[in-house]
Protein backbone atom coordinates (compact mmCIF):
# COMPACT_ATOMS: atom_id res chain seq x y z
CA UNK A 1 0.00 0.00 0.00
CA UNK A 2 1.19 3.46 -0.78
CA UNK A 3 1.82 5.86 1.38
CA UNK A 4 1.22 9.20 -0.63
CA UNK A 5 -2.19 9.90 1.01
CA UNK A 6 0.35 10.67 4.13
CA UNK A 7 1.96 13.03 2.69
CA UNK A 8 -0.54 14.79 0.90
CA UNK A 9 -2.58 15.10 3.95
CA UNK A 10 0.68 16.64 5.74
CA UNK A 11 0.82 19.30 2.58
CA UNK A 12 -2.61 20.11 3.52
CA UNK A 13 -2.35 20.50 7.18
CA UNK A 14 0.80 22.89 6.16
CA UNK A 15 -0.98 25.07 3.82
CA UNK A 16 -4.11 25.11 6.04
CA UNK A 17 -2.29 25.58 8.79
CA UNK A 18 0.04 29.04 6.75
CA UNK A 19 -3.08 30.58 5.73
CA UNK A 20 -4.36 30.91 9.37
CA UNK A 21 -0.85 33.22 9.81
CA UNK A 22 -1.45 35.38 6.19
CA UNK A 23 -4.39 37.63 5.02
CA UNK A 24 -6.48 36.71 2.26
CA UNK A 25 -7.54 32.84 0.86
CA UNK A 26 -4.72 32.11 -1.47
CA UNK A 27 -3.30 29.08 0.60
CA UNK A 28 -6.56 27.49 1.70
CA UNK A 29 -7.40 26.71 -2.30
CA UNK A 30 -3.99 24.85 -2.10
CA UNK A 31 -4.54 23.01 1.07
CA UNK A 32 -8.27 21.89 -0.30
CA UNK A 33 -6.22 20.28 -3.85
CA UNK A 34 -3.92 18.62 -1.40
CA UNK A 35 -7.18 17.31 -0.05
CA UNK A 36 -8.62 16.44 -2.86
CA UNK A 37 -5.16 14.33 -4.43
CA UNK A 38 -5.01 12.81 -0.95
CA UNK A 39 -8.45 11.56 -1.70
CA UNK A 40 -7.29 10.42 -4.64
CA UNK A 41 -4.27 8.23 -3.31
CA UNK A 42 -6.68 6.44 -0.60
CA UNK A 43 -8.96 5.61 -3.36
CA UNK A 44 -5.97 3.76 -5.12
CA UNK A 45 -4.78 6.39 -7.65
CA UNK A 46 -0.96 5.44 -7.54
CA UNK A 47 0.31 7.91 -10.44
CA UNK A 48 1.83 10.61 -9.00
CA UNK A 49 1.36 12.52 -12.24
CA UNK A 50 -2.35 12.07 -11.77
CA UNK A 51 -2.29 13.42 -8.43
CA UNK A 52 -0.15 16.33 -9.08
CA UNK A 53 -2.11 17.34 -11.71
CA UNK A 54 -5.00 17.57 -10.19
CA UNK A 55 -3.93 19.27 -7.03
CA UNK A 56 -2.69 21.98 -9.54
CA UNK A 57 -6.12 22.19 -11.32
CA UNK A 58 -8.23 21.89 -8.29
CA UNK A 59 -6.01 24.05 -6.42
CA UNK A 60 -5.98 26.83 -9.55
CA UNK A 61 -9.46 26.56 -10.31
CA UNK A 62 -10.80 27.29 -6.44
CA UNK A 63 -8.30 30.44 -6.38
CA UNK A 64 -9.70 31.67 -9.25
CA UNK A 65 -13.32 30.89 -8.96
CA UNK A 66 -12.75 32.23 -4.39
CA UNK A 67 -11.45 35.76 -6.49
CA UNK A 68 -14.40 35.76 -8.50
CA UNK A 69 -16.76 35.48 -6.49
CA UNK A 70 -15.65 37.34 -3.41
CA UNK A 71 -15.12 40.44 -6.12
CA UNK A 72 -18.61 39.95 -7.25
CA UNK A 73 -20.80 39.28 -4.28
CA UNK A 74 -18.60 40.05 -1.28
CA UNK A 75 -17.06 43.38 -2.03
CA UNK A 76 -19.67 46.51 -2.72
CA UNK A 77 -17.96 49.09 -4.42
CA UNK A 78 -19.93 52.49 -4.26
CA UNK A 79 -17.87 55.89 -5.39
CA UNK A 80 -20.40 57.85 -3.42
CA UNK A 81 -19.93 55.99 -0.04
CA UNK A 82 -16.41 55.76 -0.72
CA UNK A 83 -14.15 58.11 2.17
CA UNK A 84 -13.15 61.01 0.62
CA UNK A 85 -9.49 62.14 1.65
CA UNK A 86 -7.57 65.21 0.62
CA UNK A 87 -8.57 67.47 -2.12
CA UNK A 88 -11.15 65.50 -3.07
CA UNK A 89 -13.22 66.46 0.00
CA UNK A 90 -13.18 70.01 -1.09
CA UNK A 91 -15.87 69.21 -4.24
CA UNK A 92 -18.80 70.70 -3.15
CA UNK A 93 -17.38 72.90 -0.40
CA UNK A 94 -18.34 76.41 -0.13
CA UNK A 95 -15.13 79.08 0.13
CA UNK A 96 -14.67 82.94 -0.34
CA UNK A 97 -13.53 84.72 -3.46
CA UNK A 98 -10.46 86.79 -2.25
CA UNK A 99 -8.96 87.87 -5.25
CA UNK A 100 -11.63 88.37 -7.80
CA UNK A 101 -11.39 87.36 -11.51
CA UNK A 102 -8.86 89.02 -13.85
CA UNK A 103 -6.89 88.15 -17.58
CA UNK A 104 -8.35 86.03 -20.67
CA UNK A 105 -9.19 83.34 -18.37
CA UNK A 106 -11.24 85.26 -15.49
CA UNK A 107 -8.65 83.79 -13.23
CA UNK A 108 -9.17 84.08 -9.57
CA UNK A 109 -8.35 83.08 -5.76
CA UNK A 110 -10.73 81.69 -3.65
CA UNK A 111 -9.64 80.71 0.00
CA UNK A 112 -11.34 77.18 0.89
CA UNK A 113 -10.43 75.48 4.40
CA UNK A 114 -7.89 78.17 5.28
CA UNK A 115 -6.31 77.56 2.52
CA UNK A 116 -6.20 80.17 -0.93
CA UNK A 117 -6.47 78.39 -4.54
CA UNK A 118 -5.96 79.15 -7.99
CA UNK A 119 -9.98 79.23 -9.12
CA UNK A 120 -11.50 79.42 -12.71
CA UNK A 121 -15.41 80.63 -13.14
CA UNK A 122 -16.81 77.17 -14.45
CA UNK A 123 -18.13 77.31 -17.74
CA UNK A 124 -21.71 79.40 -18.31
CA UNK A 125 -20.39 81.39 -14.70
CA UNK A 126 -19.57 85.20 -15.28
CA UNK A 127 -16.07 85.95 -13.48
CA UNK A 128 -15.40 86.11 -10.18
CA UNK A 129 -15.99 88.70 -7.64
CA UNK A 130 -14.44 89.63 -4.45
CA UNK A 131 -15.89 88.46 -0.71
CA UNK A 132 -18.72 86.21 -3.42
CA UNK A 133 -19.24 82.51 -1.76
CA UNK A 134 -18.85 80.05 -4.20
CA UNK A 135 -18.72 76.40 -4.13
CA UNK A 136 -16.01 74.03 -5.29
CA UNK A 137 -17.79 72.16 -8.66
CA UNK A 138 -14.19 70.34 -9.50
CA UNK A 139 -10.64 70.35 -9.36
CA UNK A 140 -7.94 69.63 -12.62
CA UNK A 141 -4.37 70.06 -11.15
CA UNK A 142 -4.01 72.88 -8.60
CA UNK A 143 -7.01 75.03 -10.06
CA UNK A 144 -10.19 74.76 -8.84
CA UNK A 145 -14.09 75.49 -11.03
CA UNK A 146 -16.02 77.42 -8.69
CA UNK A 147 -19.55 77.97 -9.14
CA UNK A 148 -22.24 80.86 -6.99
CA UNK A 149 -23.22 79.49 -3.91
CA UNK A 150 -26.72 80.20 -2.18
CA UNK A 151 -25.25 80.19 1.16
CA UNK A 152 -22.02 82.25 2.62
CA UNK A 153 -18.51 80.20 3.86
CA UNK A 154 -19.06 79.90 7.24
CA UNK A 155 -16.81 79.73 10.01
CA UNK A 156 -16.74 75.90 9.96
CA UNK A 157 -15.99 75.93 6.15
CA UNK A 158 -13.63 78.34 6.24
CA UNK A 159 -11.10 77.85 10.15
CA UNK A 160 -8.64 80.18 9.40
CA UNK A 161 -11.51 82.72 9.64
CA UNK A 162 -11.19 84.46 12.91
CA UNK A 163 -14.66 86.71 12.85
Amino acid sequence: MSYAWIIWLVLAAIFIGAEVLTPGFFLLWFGVGALVAALLAMLGVSSLAVQLITFLIVSVALLVASRTIFEKFLIRYSPENQLKSGVEMMIGQVGTVVEGSRGALNEGAVKVYGSVWTALPSEGEKPLVEGESVSVERLEGNTLYVRRAARRASLFDDPSNND
